[in-house]
């Protein structure tokens, strides 16, 4: 590979992006499709309302603005992009829709491809982008997360339909001499517990000519048992922060600010306090846009960097969990 620089120890965060759709779906307004009210969902996950895409938006646009917003606060020469690694589960294209977005922003000397690890799936991005640039076959890259859940959720089911929505997050991170702002990060996956959420396939048997028959393509609605989602990610998620901080040697009286994928509210408050970390260092954007997979994790700092909240230098522990069933972490110092 050209340029290989086994020197490269590490990485830094130059900037980050966001981008959510015009359309709002209050509760109010959900109330007079199912059988719901504002008070029954507030009450129980936090979501007051969340963005449905339009026909003007895809995981590519929103994707691709996410990104240009990152580039653009990172202050950088768009050809000098050398990776973009797009988290999504909804893709505009099946075949990838990184590469739409490398076309769209110019990035004409960057490889790009997509991850699946729906709500990992930014943190997955991030750590997979990291060790292309540690390795010194990279110096610059682009990690975005997106999703359009909307066009897979079952607006009829009350139980679902409330949780999720769209939206995408990017960052943009270049490879140092000097530091490593990805303090530590682990990843897990349990494959046995994959039932309890699932976007499946939903093959019809069909016939190409006689005794030739083949299965047509296509997806059933989202389908998740919510009460063991929620066991859990109170359950892992502090588990494998706890274990990221001792190994790293850190407290979490040492962190800033717990970042976790915005999920529901009485997961974000039920990992803080087994963590210790008090209600105002934890970042909550939850209320605004519900659950949009992916692109939580990235969607909730870069407001918070925009706000002035997330400083240089702040130690932010993050942990992203879902479908799969997996879980990671990520101890990371910005900047």
């Amino acid at each position: 590979m050209e340029g290989l620089n086994f020197k490269q120890i590490g990485i830094s965060f130059k900037g980050s992006g966001s981008y959510v759709p015009d359309q709002i779906l209050t509760n109010q307004k959900i109330s007079q499709k199912v059988d719901t009210s504002n008070e029954w969902i507030k009450s129980r996950t936090g979501i007051s309302e969340r963005r449905i895409s339009s026909l003007g938006d895809n995981v590519t646009e929103m994707g691709y603005k996410a990104a240009l917003a990152a580039i653009e606060m990172a202050n950088w020469d768009i050809k000098t992009i050398d990776l973009i690694v797009l988290a999504t589960s909804t893709p505009h294209d099946l075949f990838g829709s990184a590469p739409s977005i490398q076309a769209k922003l110019g990035a004409s000397k960057a490889v790009a491809f997509d991850l699946t690890a729906a709500c990992s799936g930014f943190l997955f991005a991030l750590i997979t982008a990291s060790q292309f640039l540690k390795v010194g076959g990279y110096k610059r890259a682009i990690v975005i997360g997106a999703d359009q859940l909307s066009s897979f959720v079952d607006w009829n089911d009350r139980r679902s339909c409330i949780l999720f929505g769209d939206g995408a997050g990017a960052f943009a991170i270049e490879a140092t001499y000097e530091f490593d702002n990805l303090i530590g990060f682990d990843m897990r996956t349990d494959g046995e517990r994959g039932c309890f959420l699932n976007l499946p396939s939903k093959n019809n048997k069909d016939s190409i000519i006689d005794n030739i028959d083949f299965l047509s393509g296509a997806f059933s609605p989202i389908q998740m048992n919510g009460q063991e989602v929620y066991k859990f990610a109170v359950r892992e998620v502090p588990i494998i922060l706890e274990k990221l901080l001792k190994k790293m040697k850190y407290t979490s009286d040492e962190v800033d600010w717990l970042v976790l994928h915005q999920a529901n509210q009485r997961i974000l408050d039920s990992v803080g306090d087994r963590l210790k970390i008090p209600k105002e260092k934890i970042l909550s954007n939850l209320e605004k846009y519900g659950n949009t997979s992916a692109a939580t994790i990235p969607l909730v700092m870069d407001e918070a960097i925009k706000n002035n909240r997330i400083k240089q230098n702040d130690i932010i522990a993050t942990s992203g969990f879902g479908a799969g069933l997996s879980w990671g972490a990520a101890l990371i110092k910005w900047g």
